[in-house]
């Protein structure tokens, strides 16, 4: 199963000069746990949940007054859209993540979490079982490639 088949193309940015709150209040009103961080268009960072409710913890201030910038997570963890969700989960294991910015190039496309591979266990695990078949298949055959 490919990452462009599971990944969620609603990509909800937000600039990395804006407020923690107004990142905030673009997660809330999309219904996001994160927004892509950007400068001056291009992709800058990620900033999560966690991401800013520890910002707001660390500095004591109010979300308002926290720049975005200061709270993101980068450098960004991406992926292609062409990639394998075993690829995908391998990426977000070596990253420490649990969100991955899908790109075209360094054209952001959309983002693929834990919860999209969670969401797709039912297809990923029919996937395996006929590989698995094809296999055997092709093994019960007796087809040699060396002749």
């Amino acid at each position: 199963m490919l990452v462009e088949e599971v990944m969620s193309t609603d990509l909800v940015t937000c600039d990395a000069g804006a407020s923690v709150r107004d990142a905030v209040e673009r997660m809330l009103r999309n219904r996001v746990g994160s927004v892509v961080v950007t400068n001056e268009g291009t992709p800058a960072g990620i900033a999560t949940e966690s991401d800013v409710l520890h910002a707001g913890y660390v500095t004591d201030d109010p979300f308002s007054a926290i720049p975005l910038r200061r709270a993101m997570s980068s450098p960004l963890a991406t992926i292609q859209p062409t990639k394998t969700l075993r690829a995908a989960t391998d990426r977000m294991r070596s990253e420490g993540v649990k969100k991955l910015v899908v790109v075209d190039g360094m054209t952001p496309v959309g983002i693929v979490t834990t919860g999209d591979v969670v969401d797709n266990y039912a297809g990923i695990r029919r996937e395996v079982r006929d590989l698995a078949t094809d296999a055997e298949r092709w093994s019960s055959r007796g087809d040699r490639l060396d002749g």
